[in-house]
């Protein structure tokens, strides 16, 4: 007996009905994801240089982790970066917040979730998304550096995601920086014992990442980076980054 013994054999019209009701829903949704890329990069093509943060929506306004996000949204805000963030609340809010009483656009890419996520007011820029991973990629392309506060799945998506784009060469390299030692020092350590000691990633590799804890040392890390080379992307760049 195999997989193909165990389908049925006679579809009833009823059933292929529904099934080509379903194929035909689901190349529209096709349009609709094109939809979303299009009109999102319509409106976030203009506001580089900028740089993406990410960390938890369940934290607290009074939390450590909230002040320290607000602090380093406002420099980089101040510094002249727009400012990204998912958007929603928690640390996304303390970044829109940080980077909405500075100098540079705060930018919020909200993503419509069923129980979760309502989209926090300290946006000059909202786009909403339906799709994480439309979304994702708008994280990416128009980022400059990402700066990763602590935060759950969704923060550890965005920060492998971006891990991943720059190891294999399908984005430019970029300063990605964790803030918060005891957050993610053990992670780290993981990283160097057991994948690099197992051969998962090059030793090389963990200089992709960056740990800094001070507000005003990140933003002087991200200017670092571009010291040399400027915010402009190369055309190698430019052509990475329109094939994510």
């Amino acid at each position: 007996m195999n997989l193909r013994d165990k389908l049925p054999h006679v579809v009833d019209s009823q059933t292929d009905a529904d099934h080509q009701g379903t194929r035909a829903r689901e190349a529209w949704r096709v349009f609709e994801i094109m939809a979303e890329f299009v009109e999102a990069t319509e409106r976030l093509q203009r506001i580089q240089p900028a740089v993406s943060i990410f960390g938890s929506a369940r934290i607290g306004r009074d939390h450590a982790h909230y002040k320290r996000t607000e602090e380093i949204a406002r420099r980089l805000s101040d510094a002249g970066f727009a400012v990204i963030s998912g958007g929603g609340p928690g640390l996304m809010e303390a970044a829109n917040k940080g980077a909405y009483d500075g100098a540079s656009p705060s930018v919020g890419l909200n993503i419509q979730l069923p129980h979760e996520q309502t989209g926090n007011p300290y946006q000059d820029i909202s786009q909403s998304f339906r799709h994480f991973f439309a979304r994702k990629v708008m994280f990416v392309k128009h980022a400059s550096a990402y700066v990763v506060m602590p935060g759950g799945f969704g923060t550890l998506d965005e920060l492998t995601e971006a891990l991943t784009l720059i190891q294999t060469g399908k984005s430019r390299r970029m300063p990605i920086i964790l803030v918060g030692s005891d957050f993610w020092g053990g992670l780290l350590d993981w990283f160097r014992v057991r994948l690099v000691a197992d051969g998962m990633i090059a030793e090389a590799d963990l200089d992709l990442v960056q740990l800094i804890d001070d507000p005003a040392a990140i933003v002087e890390a991200i200017f670092r980076f571009f010291e040399t080379r400027g915010f402009e992307m190369s055309p190698a760049e430019r052509e990475m980054q329109f094939s994510l």
